[in-house]
């Protein structure tokens, strides 16, 4: 708009509009005018008591995890420009305090390859661990840590032979190095197997659809109770991520491993004092089914029990005696021979079923330690 004296009166009122935009900001800054003056942010409803079971749930965080640790493991490699011997984290997993000694119970998978081992406690203190004792074919091993005694709460140990499907369960562990997670979940099946680092099967082990993830293996699977009932072991996902499945060593098998690894540093195992053949060769040869013998140690059980060997004569091969049961159990491999051995202690006489030329015959003999 031009006036008559030719001068623009735009900028005026572009500027009277503007004033009037402040002045109402200024008045009613949030833009509420014709709102309920009154109006005021809800009432806060009180919750009430947790229930039953998220109480239970929140007691055994708090009375488990201080048991629980992280473990770092440090591994040497060469710099490649200065050619020296450099350490650098390898990997971490969980573990869980066994008793006031100082004792760390994880799997033998999180520490196999390292040269250094540190544990993070639950207070945040890092210790330099010690591997005192391994049993690669059940991938459980124990550490030693020099913490003082009122930082070490030994894990309270359960049972695992009376579990059932669809039982709750707990992981406590580092997933993906995230220190003191918890997980919950069921038993989702029993007795299932898996392939240890050494490629020998581990048998009755548990399985569950508590969320594990790398990190949380060596860390303990517990009941409602609170209880430890296995060692958070592996997962079955192809991308190797949380999947649904995951499985653990139950404690039994625990019970029964970590007390030798602490007085011997490895599984002392029962045995017959025989090598056995390559299930392969039964098949090839046609034989019964069983586990063959190929050689017998001098003054060992098998010896002393009259069992035979697989011996050449002259141009001619005469085949051992193939076992073929263990106190009534069948065995097919050297694999099922060792599950059913390490069922005795060394020392204890078990009947084991033999053929010999076509003939099924029962035999006494008292297990030795395998060497």
């Amino acid at each position: 708009m031009i006036t008559s004296s030719g001068k623009k009166t735009l900028p005026v009122i572009v500027i009277v509009a503007l004033f009037l935009v402040g002045l109402w900001l200024v008045v009613d800054p949030l833009g509420q005018q014709g709102l309920d003056p009154d109006a005021s942010p809800h009432a806060v409803i009180a919750r009430g008591e947790l229930a039953a079971d998220e109480q239970n749930t929140i007691d055994i965080f708090k009375n488990v995890s201080p048991s629980v640790v992280n473990i770092t493991t440090i591994a040497l490699r060469r710099d490649l420009f200065s050619l020296n011997a450099i350490e650098i984290p390898q990997g971490t997993g969980s573990g869980f305090i066994w008793d006031d000694q100082g004792r760390v119970v994880t799997n033998y998978h999180v520490i196999s390859d390292a040269n250094r081992i540190q544990v993070a406690m639950a207070d945040n203190t890092v210790w330099k661990a010690v591997l005192i004792g391994a049993a690669p074919d059940k991938d459980l091993a124990v550490l030693q840590i020099d913490a003082p005694k009122h930082l070490l709460r030994a894990i309270p140990v359960g049972e695992s032979k009376n579990l059932l499907v669809g039982q709750k369960v707990f992981a406590i562990g580092n997933p993906f190095g995230l220190d003191q997670t918890m997980t919950s979940g069921i038993i989702s099946a029993l007795g299932r197997e898996i392939k240890a680092i050494t490629g020998r099967m581990i048998r009755n082990m548990i399985q569950t659809d508590a969320a594990i993830n790398p990190g949380n293996s060596g860390g303990p699977l517990l009941d409602s109770a609170g209880r430890l009932i296995g060692v958070n072991t592996a997962i079955f996902s192809p991308s190797g991520a949380y999947a649904g499945i995951g499985f653990a060593v139950p404690v039994e098998e625990i019970n029964q491993v970590i007390p030798q690894l602490i007085r011997h540093g490895k599984l002392i195992r029962p045995g017959i004092g025989a090598t056995l053949a390559d299930t392969r060769l039964v098949k090839r040869l046609g034989l019964p089914e069983g586990a063959l013998i190929v050689t017998i140690e001098p003054d060992g059980p098998a010896h002393k029990a009259g069992l035979r060997p697989t011996e050449q004569r002259g141009n001619e091969i005469h085949l051992g005696d193939i076992l073929s049961a263990i106190e009534g159990n069948k065995v097919r491999s050297y694999d099922d021979v060792r599950t059913e051995l390490e069922r005795f202690q060394v020392g204890e006489e078990v009947t084991i079923t033999i053929i010999r030329e076509n003939q099924s015959r029962q035999v006494r003999l008292r297990l030795g330690a395998l060497e």
